[in-house]
């Protein structure tokens, strides 16, 4: 039996503030985009509790809750929304192909590649139960529900000395996980956070539970050098060792950094692959807020949009 074969204009792959944005604006434009969720649909917003920095919600909204509304939003002009996961592409000739869930391939004009990044994990159980009740892999998104109190952070690197001094800004205590005698992070990061009083450095220290029923309320440690265990009181437990994007199944095709993020023409979200286009944590390295994949979910859209138009011109 031959694979079912589909022809689209614009196929987004991945949901998520870049993806469903990039829904709105394509259905707007009268394009008829058929979007694929992913193994998760919403993205990471998903198992976030409670988001309180993104415009439009004075209030706050619990991140499912946001999702389900951007969902709406792009199938209100028309978006096809569909639940399936992209397992391989072939960008060699136009229209591009791509296979959802190793049975139906897509022939698409554009592709926008939305699949945003996972955040790593230490792999915890505890770390698994109270994530979103004290455990997160963002201080920049969740910081503020702890202000004033005492947190833990760990990671070596310079994204983590970056998130320890905010949340020096914010709480009372940082304590910061070594879990070697050094750090890997830049020199003047690492300056930053050994001069910072409210910053505790725990130098070859590791995770051995996060502690709490219904919300973090202490951490246990140990040092791998001694072996000796001990407890400490926090409110909050962040985990900064590095995300991974989700782009494995395009590396045949599209240009990456070393880290897998996807490489995007500065000024656009174009790729080295004419009509595939970038958005959000999938080539966002620095910045990983729901606002600015919005935002470059926008101009996915736009971009495709005036390729799809030089390209019927032509």
């Amino acid at each position: 039996m031959k694979p079912e074969i589909e022809k689209v204009k614009v196929l987004i792959i991945g949901s998520g503030p870049a993806g469903y944005t990039a829904a709105i604006y394509a259905a707007r434009a009268g394009l008829s985009p058929i979007l694929y969720t992913g193994a998760q649909p919403g993205g990471q917003l998903t198992i976030t509790n409670d988001v309180e920095n993104y415009p439009g919600y004075p209030n706050g909204v619990i991140g499912p809750e946001m999702m389900e509304d951007f969902r709406k939003q792009a199938e209100r002009f028309g978006t096809q929304v569909r639940y399936g996961l992209a397992t391989s592409v072939d960008f060699t000739t136009i229209p591009h192909t791509v296979i959802i869930d190793e049975q139906v391939t897509i022939h698409a004009d554009t592709v926008l590649i939305s699949t945003g990044a996972s955040a790593k994990w230490l792999g915890i159980e505890s770390e698994t139960r109270l994530n979103g009740k004290g455990v997160s892999a963002c201080a920049v998104c969740d910081g503020f529900f702890f202000r004033g109190q005492e947190v833990a952070i760990v990671g070596a690197g310079d994204t983590a000395c970056e998130e320890a001094s905010y949340l020096s800004n914010i709480c009372s205590k940082v304590y910061m996980l070594i879990r070697k005698d050094e750090m890997r992070a830049s020199q003047i990061m690492q300056k930053r956070v050994m001069n910072n009083p409210k910053i505790q450095i725990l130098w070859n220290t590791e995770t051995d539970e996060i502690l709490g029923e219904e919300e973090v309320n202490g951490l246990r440690i140990f040092n791998n050098k001694t072996g000796d265990k001990s407890e400490i009181a926090i409110s909050g437990f962040f985990v900064a060792i590095g995300h991974q994007p989700n782009t494995g199944i395009f590396k045949d095709f599209i240009h990456m950094d070393d880290a897998g993020y996807i490489k995007t023409i500065p000024g656009s979200t174009k790729t080295n692959v004419e009509g595939v286009f970038a958005c959000g944590d999938a080539q966002d390295n620095i910045y990983r807020q729901a606002v600015t994949a919005a935002g470059t979910g926008c101009m996915a859209a736009l971009d495709a949009e005036r390729y799809l138009s030089e390209f019927e011109n032509d």
